[in-house]
């Protein structure tokens, strides 16, 4: 499985260019996998419906069935700030790509996307400047950046999904996720 974070400031457009990257994977046959960090709880039950009962009445997992989909609810017995690697050892290994939206601070290889401030706001600070993860930056204002763009960063048109999907691809090994060595 090859492991992508896309790593932004929340109004950047993260969920908008992996809806699109997600189809262009997809439409080449692959097998793709997300994982979403909310930063606010999150319920998929639905209250009175038979899994969220079970919930209440005090189920530490919930899997809920169905023909088509499957869904484990999970819950912990005290606030966790989970790892990536243990979120993404949660998924299916025979997965080919699974990206990561959020986690700015986390350890996978990622695309930072950045856009220029709003008139009157302030600008945002580039994550590829300080974080080693960083292998390349989707922008859609390239002139506007506040400083320059590390040499062992891409640089990537935002507004190219096709583009960024074809260079997601091109790095084969390099995306190759290796869970961390536990000791």
């Amino acid at each position: 499985m090859h492991a992508l974070g896309f790593a932004a400031y929340s109004g950047t457009g993260k969920t908008t260019l992996l809806e699109k990257i997600i189809a262009l994977l997809r439409g080449q046959g692959l097998r793709v996998a997300t994982v979403k960090h909310a930063h606010h709880d999150v319920d998929i039950d639905q209250p009175g419906k038979d899994s969220w009962r079970h919930r209440q009445a005090g189920a530490s997992q919930v899997l809920l069935v169905c023909d088509r989909r499957m869904a484990l609810v999970q819950e912990f017995d005290a606030p966790q700030d989970m790892d990536v690697h243990a979120m993404l050892a949660q998924l299916d290994p025979g997965m080919d790509w699974a990206l990561v939206e959020g986690f700015k601070q986390g350890d996978l290889p990622k695309i930072e996307l950045w856009r220029a401030p709003a008139p009157g706001k302030p600008g945002r600070p580039l994550l590829c400047l300080t974080d080693p993860g960083v292998l390349a930056l989707a922008t859609d204002a390239p002139d506007s950046l506040p400083h320059p763009v590390p040499a062992h960063v891409a640089l990537l048109d935002l507004n190219q999904p096709e583009a960024i999907a074809a260079w997601m691809l091109a790095q084969g090994e390099r995306l190759q996720y290796v869970p961390p060595k536990i000791s």
